[in-house]
């Protein structure tokens, strides 16, 4: 008997006849013998209502009271999802995050887990109970309600299965899997059968939708596979008894993958903007004037590339930060400019940019990879900006209206349009 934990998202669970199918594939997995944990986001949509009726009530609100309201979407669908699948015959049981307990830190609204307690849910499970939790909630150190932030359901959702043991975490989504790169942009693209957390990781914070970086990162740290599945393939067609495959991309330690792809897939995020600082004075500590105020200002700096004159008296320093800082981050250079702190000649910038990644663990032990991408860019006429790599990953910025080009070009490059054997 194998131990699962379902979590669906908020288009799995929008209306009723969509928990009506959810409790559809619950029950499959009950039948086939195995124990379920199942959790659960709010309603597609709900959470940004409940976001905005905030803001309304009080722009400045308290942000324990914000979780109070925001939390109660999850709340809903847990009980809804129980009593559906009572009524299927299904024994099962709602839990919010405090009932667990699911413990936090006291960052309201973007808080983090610090310990699970899967005692209770466990004696459950033994019993052949459902247990249908709330996600994105638990309870921080002031007793009070506390939500997880952005990617929320999928963290508790890992958590969880790491606390109760669980051979794996399925999370169901309204994709069928990880594909190479986005299959909207390139009809080839082709569906995963695994990925390896690092991997994943990468693609995760370099622009895939399909995961929270969160709770990928919570997964490789407590060793739990997750399993990338759709919510609406035909639960009846779905074999779910011990040693099938079920349809879908498996997230797994590296070791559990036979053989090492050289890349496995292409990212982009479009979510970027560039800030240059031409001709700054080259003297100790200019970096940190730079970007100890953005931290502080709580700016993301992604890529930096630094180019000091030939006589060593100037530099110039270019760096990326998330769009929706664009206007911040240049207050904050401009603040620093105007009290001396920057001595620079100008400062540019452009929200006309996209990051594009290749990513594979493959690429540890082969060289030219980088080589053959500039090569391909170059032959398509696309000019590089900027360019950051990790073992596992290149990242180039370029110009926004060749996104798609590059991803085309890069994705044949490296085999990635040929189906799998």
């Amino acid at each position: 008997m194998s131990r699962l934990v379902m979590k669906f998202g908020g288009t799995s669970v929008a209306d009723l006849e969509r928990i009506k199918n959810v409790a559809r594939h619950v029950q499959r997995e009950i039948n086939a013998g195995h124990q379920v944990a199942v959790v659960v986001s709010a309603m597609s949509g709900k959470t940004n209502e409940l976001v905005g009726w905030c803001r309304e009530a009080s722009p400045f609100h308290d942000a324990r009271e914000y979780d109070a309201v925001v939390a109660s979407g999850e709340q809903v669908t847990a009980g809804l999802l129980a009593m559906t699948l009572q009524n299927m015959g299904v024994d099962a049981r709602s839990w919010l995050g405090w009932q667990i307990p699911i413990l936090t830190d006291g960052a309201h609204g973007v808080a983090r887990i610090t310990d699970i307690d899967g005692t209770r849910l466990i004696e459950r499970l033994e019993i052949n109970q459902v247990a249908v939790i709330a996600g994105f909630q638990g309870i921080g150190p002031d007793n009070r309600i506390s939500t997880l932030g952005r990617g929320g359901s999928d963290t508790s959702a890992v958590a969880i299965a790491a606390a109760v043991n669980a051979d794996r975490c399925d999370i169901y989504t309204d994709v069928d899997g990880v594909y190479t790169t986005d299959p909207r942009m390139v009809p080839r693209a082709r569906r995963m059968d695994r990925v390896a957390f690092e991997e994943m990781l990468e693609m995760a914070s370099l622009g895939a939708k399909v995961l929270q970086v969160r709770s990928v990162e919570m997964a490789m740290v407590h060793n739990v596979p997750m399993f990338v599945r759709s919510s609406f393939d035909d639960p009846d067609s779905i074999d779910s008894s011990p040693g099938a495959t079920p349809p879908g991309t498996l997230i797994c330690d590296e070791e559990a993958l036979m053989e090492q792809q050289l890349v496995t897939g292409i990212a982009y995020s479009k979510d970027e903007a560039k800030i240059t600082l031409r001709r700054v004075a080259d003297r100790p500590g200019v970096a940190a004037a730079i970007f100890l105020p953005l931290s502080e200002g709580n700016v993301i700096v992604d890529m930096i590339v630094q180019n000091i004159s030939e006589d060593g008296k100037t530099t110039d320093i270019t760096f990326t930060v998330p769009q929706g800082d664009y206007a911040r981050a240049r207050k904050v250079i401009d603040e620093q400019r105007e009290s001396g702190e920057i001595i620079c000649e100008l400062v540019s910038g452009s929200e006309d940019v996209v990051k594009v990644s290749v990513i594979g663990i493959g690429m540890r032990s082969h060289a030219g990879v980088a080589a053959q991408a500039f090569s391909s860019l170059a032959e398509k006429g696309i000019n590089i900006q900027l360019i950051t790599t990790s073992e596992i990953k290149i990242s180039i910025l370029i110009d926004a209206a060749y996104t798609e080009l590059a991803v085309r070009s890069l994705h044949s490059l490296y085999g990635l349009d040929k189906p799998q054997d």
